[in-house]
């Protein structure tokens, strides 16, 4: 993922013996949903860094990342729509890296219940139904909609 984002800033030794990102410990799997993609691949100055955190310890092997492949859609969508075809297949390889989980039966029928019972859009919830099915620990994101989930942990930015 390094090479499609920002430089990630130096940490100090004890910010590195603190803990994995967010309290995550040593082979969590979270599920990352699109906003804190978009923003790593944008390079986006002002949320990027709050996400950095969890791409390093990816890429030291510390955590897993698994993705939905709405996830997917909803990163490769804005190149799309600007013409940027480059852009969109060098976005498309670098997501390729995590842990792709297509929508199955048991993942549909989980967000139409998150849909019905929480009022999240199909897909929010389909995020949501996804760190579910796959027993994740959390999912990853920037959006607080996701506050109104029980039964799964969100991290919104900067690990809290």
């Amino acid at each position: 993922m390094a090479a499609a984002r920002a430089p990630a800033r130096k940490k100090s030794a004890g910010a590195i013996a603190a803990g994995i990102w967010g309290g995550l410990q040593q082979g969590d799997l979270v599920v990352v949903d699109s906003a804190p993609l978009i923003y790593l691949l944008d390079g986006h100055p002002a949320f990027a860094p709050l996400f950095e955190g969890l791409f390093e310890a990816y890429e030291r092997g510390s955590v897993r990342i698994a993705l939905s492949t709405i996830a997917v859609a909803e990163v490769l969508a804005g190149p799309f729509k600007h013409g940027q075809e480059a852009l969109a297949k060098r976005y498309e390889k670098v997501l390729a890296d995590f842990e792709l989980v297509p929508v199955s039966q048991d993942i549909a029928v989980t967000a139409a219940r998150l849909c019905a019972g929480t009022g999240l859009r199909l897909p929010d919830a389909l995020q949501a139904a996804t760190a579910l099915e796959i027993g994740a620990v959390a999912l990853v994101t920037h959006d607080r909609d996701f506050s109104r989930l029980a039964g799964l942990r969100v991290i919104v930015g900067n690990g809290a």
